[in-house]
């Protein structure tokens, strides 16, 4: 391998400086201009560097960023959560993959002018592109890990940098960047790309097919239902649904279409059942844990969803429950303890009426069941979620303890952690879980007993769930995004 050599004259591309623009589209392009410059620039002189095996220069792209100034305190409708800044200043955001995210850029830009009756400035940021992330859209190119090349990677590119992937403005830590503005969106760009990376690995789906509307849960037996409720709605012209997509980005756009099931699924396999922009639906198998939770919801909320909900199974807490009743969470008892550091346990997780409604609705209409008659089969309460699966099994005096004085009438281990991200990263959020056992009562998970009941209420309990996002999906983006969620100091950005 040749010495390092740390002192590399720098070769950047050349790039459109600076733009205002008073047309969101145009804005768009622009940053679509710049990014494929950039990567374009990168991927050419990694590909060129890798097959010579030596570098005499450093190369270097930026990534495009969107820059807005606020000149007057007047008051923007004030019922709008987004769409606006608070007070006169500086805002920006560095921008990854304006191709995935056009109509979400299109949407926030033209609140943003429409709202102020100012234009966005449109140009190369200061932050360096990590070459991992230029070549990432590439499948004939892969990274190299440190020592298999000829040169030393980091003297010719940069790479990822930690301190520019952290969460410091969705958790209201006051964050400013270097040059005084401030955050324009909740993530920067090296923070999505990331993210987009990880969703990768975990799913074996590319972020493209992620649906605006999110389930989560806990068993395989809802995938089985999910393509089952797919490969209907695919045979059905008048549905609107238009694909559905599984591990490994297979898709299929007939009911008949055959889907193989990969030698080896991911971590967390994905389905999507998708619908012209992105309005849809996306199931995710987050398996069983908070750990799994949060790495779901960390990554997924880089994508901007307009609702995510958690379809699981949980243990009933009372007496009067029935294996097979659904619980409706409209409070959390947090001892998952994963996001303790970044959204404190005193913080609440308020319960979200839009959310509420349309679960509360789903269920009666699935169930047929309507009005004070929905008490036989569903009770609304706190739901705790824990990091231990086997709870049971220590001494129950202080844990029961503390789940009457919460009054909590479930326990499961994800749903707190999705509710509680949800709250942190303004993603509404909900709970409708289904009873599989009452370990309290004598009730345990048996083999016999579980595949009763999975035969008899999965497929009831995944329609409720999508129709809950049918519901949502025709509210108008104002109502669903509320003021409920916005802290102090918030980003224009949804």
């Amino acid at each position: 391998m040749n010495a390092p050599n740390r002192n590399l004259p720098l070769r950047s591309p050349n790039t459109p400086a600076h733009e205002s623009f008073s047309d969101a589209g145009a804005a768009v392009a622009r940053l679509q201009e710049l990014y494929k410059a950039a990567t374009e620039f990168l991927c050419e002189r990694f590909q060129d560097t890798l097959a010579s095996g030596a570098a005499d220069e450093k190369y270097r792209a930026f990534y495009p960023e969107i820059r807005f100034t606020a000149t007057s305190y007047g008051t923007v409708d004030s019922r709008l959560s987004f769409g606006h800044v608070a007070e006169p200043g500086t805002y920006s955001t560095t921008v990854t993959r304006p191709d995935l995210f056009e109509n979400y850029l299109t949407q926030q830009i033209g609140w943003l002018i429409e709202n102020h009756k100012a234009p966005v400035e449109i140009g190369p940021s200061l932050t360096p592109m990590p070459v991992h992330f230029a070549v990432a859209n590439d499948a004939s190119v892969t990274v190299p890990q440190e020592g298999a090349t000829e040169f030393v990677l980091r003297d010719v590119f940069d790479v990822p940098d930690l301190s520019t992937t952290n969460d410091d403005i969705v958790n209201g830590f006051g964050f400013t960047y270097e040059d005084g503005s401030h955050p324009l969106a909740p993530f920067t760009a090296q923070r999505v790309d990331y993210s987009l990376a990880r969703l990768a690995h975990y799913t074996a789906t590319d972020p493209r097919h992620f649906q605006n509307h999110v389930l989560f849960t806990n068993y395989q037996f809802y995938v089985d239902e999910f393509e089952a409720f797919a490969r209907t709605m695919l045979a059905d012209e008048d549905s609107g649904y238009t694909a559905f997509v599984g591990p490994g980005n297979q898709v299929i756009e007939t009911s008949d279409a055959p889907m193989d099931v990969p030698a080896k699924l991911p971590q967390m396999p994905t389905y999507h059942l998708k619908r012209k922009h992105g309005a849809g639906i996306t199931l995710v198998n987050i398996g069983v844990g908070p750990s799994n939770a949060r790495t779901a919801t960390d990554h997924i909320a880089v994508l901007r969803p307009h609702a995510w909900l958690m379809v699981g199974h949980c243990a009933g807490l009372r007496n009067s429950q029935r294996l097979g009743d659904f619980v409706l969470a409209h409070a959390y008892l947090r001892e998952d303890h994963v996001l303790d550091d970044d959204l404190p346990v005193w913080v609440p997780v308020p319960a979200l009426a839009e959310i509420q409604i349309a679960l509360e609705n789903a269920v009666g209409a699935v169930s047929d069941i309507a009005g004070y008659d929905l008490k036989r089969i569903m009770r609304t309460g706190t739901v705790a979620s824990v990091d231990n699966r086997n709870w049971e099994l220590g001494d129950i005096k202080g844990p029961v303890q503390r789940l009457s004085q919460s009054r909590a009438i479930a326990l499961d281990m994800e749903s707190a952690t999705i509710a509680a991200n949800g709250f942190r990263f303004r993603v509404p959020y909900g709970t409708l879980l289904c009873v599989s056992d009452k370990p309290l009562h004598g009730e345990l998970k048996l083999p016999g007993m579980a595949s009763d009941f999975y035969r008899t209420q999965v497929s009831r309990h995944l329609l409720i769930g999508i129709r809950a996002m049918e519901a949502l999906r025709e509210m108008p983006l104002e109502r669903i995004h509320s003021r409920k969620l916005r802290s102090f100091e918030e980003t224009a950005f949804l």
